[in-house]
């Protein structure tokens, strides 16, 4: 199952385990388990002088296996095999099961230790989805950290039952104690402050308690991290707040036109950002949304950028790398089959409407791109394009032209999402030609009509353009003095992680004159 090179790379993460624990797997006749038997038995031959398996296990889910520190209540179970993408997620449950220490803030461990209660997690992920180890690893940590959490992991392709049973259409998704809990990626520090819920008061403190900064960044995207390392590198005093470290580039797959890297995975990418940043001297605020600017009462002045969770930050100087999100289809039932049905995410949510038929909303490139994944997945996929053409690159439009299971429908206006009152059963919409509304059967509906820029918040304080963006000059300044600019919640022109990367070093070098000047 696993090749010699990463035997290797697996024996030398196992040889950090300091502490016994056993592997303990509930198996049936499936050929998974004989899958499964096969991955822990290897496991076990690396490290055998701390690692015991056990194949006598009675849990009700098979197959499965659960990891159990000697002498500890810990409750951690994978059901189905962790591998793909959530193979790291395996490597890290087993490294802090053997008392490896995990790479997290010790405050938010100490956190996590004081929970009180009875916690008991599902988390559903599928092996493709980029978007779910950060999950996985968050709840494996927990109950590796207090004994009073239970985290099981489930895949969903080895479980399509528990799947269908739950209406689950969309991953990863969480339920605590047989209730759904989340839905989509979120990290450790925002698992916690749902459960603990004084944290968000204790945060919004600790932050307003901080000293001024020299450059705030609002945004943790590639602009973001570039504006960051390029104020740091001038010895001035630096900060990131940041919803999610990375932004958008976590919501990415594959990345192949970023210059001197030929290809990797936006995840990762995004982890490359956070680890560059960290080098310097920053002080890296993560989950924080802005709320509200405040431009300096004065020349020289500071400005002040309120938070959504109370918290005021001061700076001389901010820039604004927020971003944008995916656009909404605004129609009746979009809202209502979120997540059950209605999607935004191909690569996470793909496998889940296997063998079913889908839809694509969007002939650009994400949407085609999003068509071409999908058809290797599901039974048929009809792409809805709203202009008489499709606006995708030509190489992506002769590749999806050789794929029998896609159909493509021009000048397609979608007018509602249908349902049974629990899941996605059909779409409606307006063909523009002769005007007459037309039904199509479907299970999923794919949401690819480009993005929005996150500047709600901005609304009255900054000059913004009619489509949201903010409005800047060759230097990244906006109409307010000492705050600028820069990435795909700006005006320039074409929404690149390269050029959003290059836009940050300008903003940031442009606070730095700003500050010397004033």
């Amino acid at each position: 199952m696993l090749d010699d090179q990463l035997k290797s790379q697996l024996a030398t993460y196992l040889g950090r385990v300091t502490q016994p624990f056993e592997l303990v797997a509930s198996l049936d006749d499936s050929e998974t388990a004989t899958q499964m038997r096969e991955l822990l038995t290897t496991i076990q031959g690396l490290r055998s002088d701390k690692i015991a398996l056990r194949l006598d296990g009675q849990d009700a889910r098979k197959p499965s296996f659960s990891l159990q520190r000697v002498g500890s209540q810990q409750s951690l179970r994978f059901a189905g095999l962790p591998l793909g993408h959530e193979f790291a997620s395996l490597v890290l449950a087993l490294l802090w099961t053997g008392g490896h220490p995990p790479k997290v803030e010790q405050d938010l461990i100490e956190q996590v230790q004081a929970l009180d209660g009875d916690f008991n997690f599902e988390v559903y992920m599928s092996l493709t989805c980029h978007n779910c180890p950060d999950v996985v690893q968050a709840l494996s940590l927990m109950a590796v950290l207090n004994p009073k959490v239970k985290t099981t992991v489930i895949e969903g392709g080895a479980f399509q039952q528990e799947v269908t049973e739950r209406e689950i259409m969309a991953v990863p998704m969480v339920y605590l104690n047989g209730q759904v809990f989340g839905a989509g990626r979120m990290e450790l520090a925002e698992i916690v402050a749902k459960l603990d819920t004084g944290a968000a008061a204790r945060e919004a403190a600790k932050l307003s308690a901080k000293d001024a900064f020299d450059v705030l960044v609002i945004g943790g995207g590639p602009a973001g991290a570039a504006a960051a390392v390029y104020a740091a590198r001038k010895g001035i005093r630096t900060g990131v707040a940041a919803e999610r470290f990375g932004g958008q580039v976590n919501d990415t797959l594959d990345i192949e036109n970023y210059i001197s890297i030929p290809r990797t995975e936006g995840p990762q990418f995004a982890a490359a950002l956070e680890r560059h940043v960290r080098e310097y001297e920053v002080d890296v605020m993560n989950l924080q949304r802005a709320k509200a600017l405040k431009p300096a009462a004065t020349a020289g002045g500071l400005i002040e950028v309120e938070m959504d969770n109370g918290a005021v930050l001061k700076a001389k100087s901010v820039i604004l790398s927020t971003g944008a999100r995916w656009r909404n289809m605004n129609v009746p039932g979009e809202e209502q089959y979120r997540t059950k049905g209605v999607a935004y995410c191909p690569h996470c949510d793909g496998p889940l409407y296997k063998g079913k038929r889908v839809a694509v909303i969007g002939g650009g490139n994400s949407g085609i791109e999003a068509a071409i994944d999908l058809a290797g997945v599901v039974a048929h996929v009809t792409v809805f394009e709203f202009m008489p053409q499709l606006k995708a690159d030509a190489v992506l439009q002769k590749k999806l032209a050789t794929l029998p299971n896609v159909d493509v429908v021009l000048n397609a206006q979608t007018t509602e999402v249908l349902g049974d009152g629990s899941k996605v059963n059909g779409l409606a919409y307006k063909d523009r030609e002769s005007g007459e509304v037309k039904q199509i059967a479907l299970e999923g509906i794919f949401v690819q009509i480009g993005l929005l820029p996150n500047t709600d918040w901005l609304k009255g304080t900054v000059e913004l353009s009619k489509f949201g963006e903010i409005v800047i000059d060759a230097k990244g300044q906006t109409s307010v003095p000492g705050v600028f600019a820069a990435g795909d919640c700006t005006t320039v022109p074409y929404k690149q992680i390269i050029i959003a990367a290059g836009a940050g070093a300008t903003a940031a070098l442009s606070a730095f004159d700003h500050i010397i000047r004033h």
